[in-house]
């Protein structure tokens, strides 16, 4: 199974931006955790800081599950939510810090009505309880 890992913006910044938010660890180092743990899967990744690039990889259709944090967009890109919408395989949306427990801002998500489960509070783990999900 093809499994497209997404990330939007600032999420290059992982290991470094607000770790007592976000944690210490690299995005790049928690991939080869996940590559090793679940190896029958083939685990693409990508991130952008722009929403288009984000929409144009999504259309490229050549995954069988997707797992979105859609950072930021995910409290106000409706372009990103339409694209999902038109998705029609398993996608699951993961948040690293618990939405709920933030700004009033980021306690809503546009993007979540169009994917099939939201994980949120479970740190770096979201990535992985979401590929669990997918078995």
């Amino acid at each position: 199974m093809k499994v497209l890992i997404i990330n939007g913006p600032n999420l290059n910044l992982l290991g470094t931006r607000e770790p007592e938010i976000y944690g210490n660890v690299s995005m790049e180092s928690y991939l080869e955790n996940l590559r090793s743990e679940f190896q029958a899967y083939e685990l693409q990744y990508y991130q952008s800081n722009i929403e288009g690039e984000l929409i144009n990889r999504l259309q490229e259709d050549d995954f069988d599950a997707v797992v979105i944090n859609p950072g930021a967009f995910t409290h106000y890109s409706y372009a990103i939510a339409d694209c999902l919408k038109n998705i029609r395989k398993p996608k699951v949306e993961v948040h690293i810090s618990n939405i709920y427990k933030r700004e009033e801002f980021r306690q809503k998500s546009v993007t979540a009505a169009n994917t099939d489960a939201v994980l949120s509070g479970f740190g770096m783990d979201g990535y992985r309880l979401a590929l669990l999900s997918l078995k």
